[in-house]
């Protein structure tokens, strides 16, 4: 099995959710190859092979980023992992990432995250990326799925690291379930 985990992340919270849900992944199926690759250095030959393609991002202004939301967004408190993440601020991500984003093979299957507050007017950027993906000819498995942060910088809530990684263990059992087409 091969799976493809794509985020767009500023702060290192979705950076952090991705990598769970890898590992729920890889634990799920110990002989998958599971890539966890960043959006703006993503290109669609990376992907290709993906029998599974999970994307997500962080939910600004109650949806997707775009350029201006990333460009907005509060430098980092001194967090490294956090610094690393600041030059997305200016770069593309999960939205440009989904535009460029070439029609996808048959059979193809993919799935939604994000990372939000836990309030419930803060919105969310997994539906629109589940659209996204949708659009793209990509059958999503599963209804999108957000982990919640707290404040805008973060961290993320106690137990959603241990969340994401059994949803992407889900995830795995979902599709060794979906019928061959």
């Amino acid at each position: 099995m091969d799976i493809a985990v794509v985020y767009e992340s500023l702060f290192g919270n979705t950076r952090a959710i991705a990598e769970a849900i890898a590992g729920g992944a890889r634990q799920a199926d110990p002989g998958a190859r599971v890539t966890v690759l960043g959006a703006a250095e993503t290109t669609p030959g990376q992907i290709g092979e993906a029998e599974l393609v999970i994307a997500g991002g962080p939910t600004h202004i109650r949806g997707m980023s775009k350029p201006s939301t990333r460009r907005q967004a509060p430098p980092s408190t001194g967090n490294p992992a956090a610094n690393e993440q600041r030059g997305a601020a200016t770069g593309p991500g999960i939205r440009e990432w989904l535009a460029a984003l070439p029609a996808a093979p048959p059979g193809r299957m993919a799935a939604a995250f994000d990372t939000r507050l836990a309030f419930p007017l803060a919105g969310g950027a997994a539906r629109p990326i589940a659209r996204g993906l949708r659009r793209r000819g990509y059958r999503v498995i599963t209804r999108p799925m957000g982990f919640l942060v707290d404040g805008g910088q973060g961290p993320l809530q106690a137990g959603e690291r241990d969340r994401a990684e059994a949803w992407g263990a889900d995830l795995v059992r979902q599709l060794a379930r979906q019928p061959a087409r």
